[in-house]
């Protein structure tokens, strides 16, 4: 039996690794779409998309079926939640690659380009935070995911950033309302990874520490809130 339990869970444990991969892939594939205008990049992010979904319901099934036969109990039963957790990050991580790369494929339509403010370096620390997240998952690297909290903070003000340009483009250039509007669904878009990445790492402090820190960083300072995780 304990044989049985041990493979089980690293079956599971390397569905979500392959997830975590295509969902990085995607990442990777919408924004290159963007910034290279390259619209075969985009449907490589829509077939993953095909292929997320359906490692979803296998991680769905397989974490029904562990918790049925085997009923875990402490870190293996916070890796089982985790793992719950995360699979649903995952899926909704390539919701927002596809969002991304459906906009790409809009801005390569538009004859003039008006730029695209602080995508760039937004989209940089948006694959660095969910890489980190995932690579803090299965390395149990504390320290790691304690990073991607605090860059939670820097993509949420590049967001907003990037909304204070797009309303002083469109006040300079009534034209420019269409790629203003996509430069704020790509941020917005861009964000929600950046929160969703945040919910990751902090699956990781639970299992490892039994710790929720949903609501903070560390011991005092207050951190993603509850809205954040109901959206996600």
């Amino acid at each position: 039996m304990e044989r049985h339990f041990e493979k089980e869970l690293n079956n599971l444990k390397l569905t979500l690794e392959k997830m975590a991969r295509l969902t990085q892939e995607s990442l990777a594939c919408a924004t290159r779409a963007l910034l290279e205008d390259d619209k075969t990049l985009a449907e490589k992010c829509f077939a993953n998309e095909r292929l997320i979904n359906n490692l979803e319901i296998d991680i769905d099934h397989g974490v029904a079926d562990f918790f049925a036969l085997f009923q875990p109990v402490a870190i293996d039963l916070r890796f089982m939640l985790a793992i719950q957790k995360i699979n649903n990050d995952m899926e909704r991580i390539g919701d927002h690659c596809i969002n991304i790369a459906q906009s790409a494929i809009s801005v390569a339509a538009f004859q003039q380009k008006t730029g695209l403010m602080e995508l760039p370096k937004m989209i940089s620390v948006a694959q660095s935070m969910l890489h980190d997240a995932c690579e803090s998952f299965f390395t149990k690297n504390l320290q790691l995911a304690r990073t991607v909290l605090e860059t939670d903070d820097i993509i949420d003000e590049m967001n907003r950033a990037n909304t204070r340009e797009a309303i002083q483009l469109v006040k300079n250039d009534k034209t420019s309302i269409e790629m203003a509007l996509e430069v704020l669904r790509i941020s917005r878009n861009l964000e929600r990874i950046g929160d969703l990445s945040t919910n990751v790492a902090e699956e990781v402090i639970f299992h490892v520490q039994a710790r929720v820190v949903k609501h903070h960083a560390d011991e005092n300072k207050p951190r993603v809130n509850e809205e954040k995780r109901h959206e996600a």
